[in-house]
């Protein structure tokens, strides 16, 4: 059984900055691992899911993309990794009753840690023009608005079908064939668009959009400079 999500957002008047750890592993960052999972997810489902991440016959982490090799361990997981996990297999829900209690202009002051503890909804939610509150209406009501929107454009390239990175390829192949049925190869996903502006950068500094290294470089090389961005909170499995 999963805890409650938090009633209220985060009080950062009382958040306080301790001592520099030295290490970002060991026993430390599998306690807590395990205090995350469980809370959202139980005991069983943590068990079941976390064995499972990044496995031949499990799932990827979404937490990031830093690839597996041939031989996989038990557990072949970051904590990062294990939260990102946690919040998606999560047995908190979010029924209709949450959105008739909580109005757009509540959600909107909400920090983005209490609205992601919530959990995951029930129903397919809608919110009308100059509503209040979302309201839950079926998948063919749902389906049906999607439709009609579509109907009513000029051009099918007036529509952008935004997905995620993540999905699976079973799962893109359908969305891309609606989508070019339809009419239009308006096809962003996470990938690209998270990483236009350093593809941008790379084409004008190295003449191509992506990375040039291998693994093998990270673990031949005698100095590896990291800039902007911090290994330990966006990928803690390179380190």
């Amino acid at each position: 059984m999963a805890t409650k999500a938090p009633k209220d957002n985060i009080d950062e008047t009382r958040l306080t900055v301790g001592a520099r750890k030295t290490t970002a592993v060991g026993l430390p960052a599998v306690i807590n691992s395990l205090k995350i999972s469980i809370d959202q997810m139980g005991p069983v489902r943590s068990a079941q899911t976390l064995l499972a991440v990044n496995q031949v016959k499990g799932f990827d982490c979404m937490g990031c993309a830093w690839p597996e090799g041939d031989k996989r361990h038990t557990a072949e997981f970051c904590e990062n990794g294990a939260k990102a996990v946690a919040e998606e297999a999560t047995r908190r829900t979010v029924p209709p009753s949450f959105f008739a209690e909580h109005a757009v202009r509540d959600l909107l002051d909400r920090d983005d840690y209490w609205l992601g503890q919530q959990g995951r909804l029930t129903h397919p939610m809608l919110l009308d023009e100059g509503g209040t509150h979302y309201r839950p209406v079926s998948w063919d009501e749902a389906y049906q608005v999607v439709v009609d929107e579509l109907a009513a454009l000029d051009s099918p390239d007036e529509a952008i079908f935004y997905t995620s990175g993540r999905t699976s390829n079973e799962a893109a192949f359908l969305y891309q064939l609606m989508v070019r049925g339809i009419g239009t190869n308006n096809l962003p996903d996470c990938s690209n668009m998270c990483h236009e502006s350093s593809g941008s950068a790379l084409n004008e500094t190295l003449g191509v959009g992506k990375g040039t290294v291998s693994l093998l470089d990270l673990d031949t090389a005698p100095l590896i400079i990291v800039a902007g961005q911090n290994p330990g909170t966006n990928h803690p499995r390179m380190l």
